[in-house]
């Protein structure tokens, strides 16, 4: 149900804020949103203060664009401008003023990204996910290298795409910092007790998406160990948060919830791991920065598909009569 805004607009607009950080993990929650910026904060006070800023001016400049009011409402127009400022600050360094400069044009860019991702999907009836933010990201750090008031890194890019090199085994150690760093990766941060504040907030609104959040992680680290991935990338969760985010979209928040839809995004979790690999190798030219885009690439994949499979069903959808059955379900209750 849709939570009330109160009459105070300074208020209101910080809850929205705040639902707008907590909407990267598919939830309207601002208490987890405050728990997500707690979580950044812990991994440095200057990515706290780019994610509130960096939602703020997304969803104000949605405001500003006369944007429905239900999704500035629910965050709908604040999430995607959150990871660019966030990822604005991790690569291209949170101290410049460039950045600032840059992570707030992007703020406004990815807004409008939005509205013509979605109108490109409407259609289909498709989500527009993390596509913005992809976009955006990928433009930046593409161009960063050609602007030396933007790039502050004195190495070099990769020209091409190297074989994996280091040892594959893991660790106790490597294990429960690959659960936990998966989930802060998400946010492009690889230390694992920033992904346990993340968990939490994510456990503190829906426990269900939480366990599914637990399980893409799992399927992240499994998958990635039997191809054979350097225990490192394992480790620091860069191997497994696409696989935590399709999990999450494709078994329950996308799909309805049962066991076919949890089988199917497992699958999809392994197919976004092998892919992580992929749009690394293809990225590699300009460092290799995959950001969300093999979980928006099998999610969307995935959800196109998803008419071609009576077992599956679209969250909120009715439930399939059985055959033989005198009452559909609905006039029966």
């Amino acid at each position: 149900m849709q939570q009330p805004i109160p009459d105070r607009p300074a208020l209101a607009f910080a809850l929205r804020v705040l639902r707008g950080q907590a909407q990267v993990d598919f939830l309207p929650s601002a208490l987890a949103g405050l728990v997500f910026t707690i979580a950044l904060c812990a991994a440095g006070w200057e990515y706290g203060v780019y994610g509130l800023c960096g939602t703020a001016l997304g969803t104000a400049t949605a405001q500003l664009l006369g944007v429905a009011r239900d999704r500035i409402t629910a965050g709908l127009e604040g999430f995607n401008s959150c990871l660019v400022a966030v990822g604005f600050a991790a690569f291209l360094g949170a101290g410049h003023l460039s950045t600032v400069l840059l992570a707030a044009g992007g703020c406004v860019v990815v807004t409008v990204l939005t509205g013509a991702v979605g109108t490109l999907l409407r259609p289909w009836n498709l989500p527009t996910l993390t596509l913005p933010y992809c976009l955006t990201a990928s433009a930046m750090t593409i161009a960063a290298p050609g602007f030396t008031r933007a790039w502050h890194h004195d190495g070099g890019l990769a020209a091409l795409a190297r074989p994996a090199t280091g040892p594959t085994a893991l660790t106790w150690t490597d294990l429960w910092h690959a659960f936990f760093a998966s989930v802060a990766q998400i946010f492009f941060m690889p230390q694992w007790y920033v992904g346990a504040l993340f968990l939490l907030g994510i456990f503190v609104a829906d426990r269900r998406l939480g366990a599914l959040a637990c399980l893409g992680s799992a399927a992240g680290i499994a998958a990635s160990w039997l191809l054979g991935a350097p225990a490192q990338q394992i480790a620091d969760g860069g191997m497994g948060y696409n696989a935590v985010l399709v999990t999450m979209a494709l078994g329950g928040v996308f799909l309805a919830a049962d066991g076919w839809s949890l089988a199917y995004a497992v699958t999809g979790a392994v197919a976004a791991t092998i892919l992580t690999s992929a749009a690394a190798a293809l990225f590699a030219p300009s460092g290799g920065h995959t950001f969300t885009w093999p979980f928006v690439l099998t999610t969307l994949a995935f959800l196109v598909a998803v008419p071609a499979f009576p077992r599956l069903r679209k969250a909120g959808a009715p439930e399939p009569v059985a055959a033989g059955s005198a009452t559909p379900p609905a006039a029966a209750a």
